[in-house]
């Protein structure tokens, strides 16, 4: 599959999981990551700076972020949901936005309405927001190389 994705999250908590999803961005082949509702600093984690390595873009609000959505680019929101699409069928667009909730309040219900898709990862128990877009961004790898 050619094409991009970029990865981000809707009002994240801590610096933390920022750092540990910009980590997983750069070794998982995403062109951008981005933060919409900036309330976090960059994180002591992020050992390889990977802000040096991939863009890390900040909108304000939902309305910026809204404008800044690439042409022909797909969101693709990241949440539990009752409408939510399993991700173990889900098929990536070609160019996409994966945005992922917040910590303690997912997605925006402004957020939510951009996106086209809502997918959600079958678990137990829900999923630190590292962790479950480091799962969204290997399975577009898996799947894009045909190895699921």
């Amino acid at each position: 599959m050619k094409g991009y994705f970029g990865i981000g999250v809707d009002n994240i908590k801590t610096e933390m999981n920022l750092g540990t999803l910009l980590r997983s961005a750069v070794n998982l082949h995403s062109s951008f990551v981005f933060t919409i509702h900036k309330r976090y600093k960059i994180s002591s984690c992020d050992n390889i700076k990977s802000y040096n390595h991939i863009p890390l873009l900040h909108y304000e609000n939902t309305e910026m972020f809204k404008q800044s959505i690439p042409y022909d680019c797909i969101p693709v929101g990241v949440e539990i949901q009752k409408d939510a699409k399993s991700i173990i069928n889900f098929i990536h667009p070609k160019n996409a936005i994966y945005i992922l909730g917040a910590e303690d309040s997912g997605l925006s219900k402004g957020i939510s309405d951009l996106c086209k898709h809502i997918i959600y990862i079958p678990t137990n128990y829900c999923l630190n927001v590292a962790v479950a877009g480091a799962i969204v961004m290997y399975d577009r790898l898996l799947k894009a190389e045909g190895l699921r």
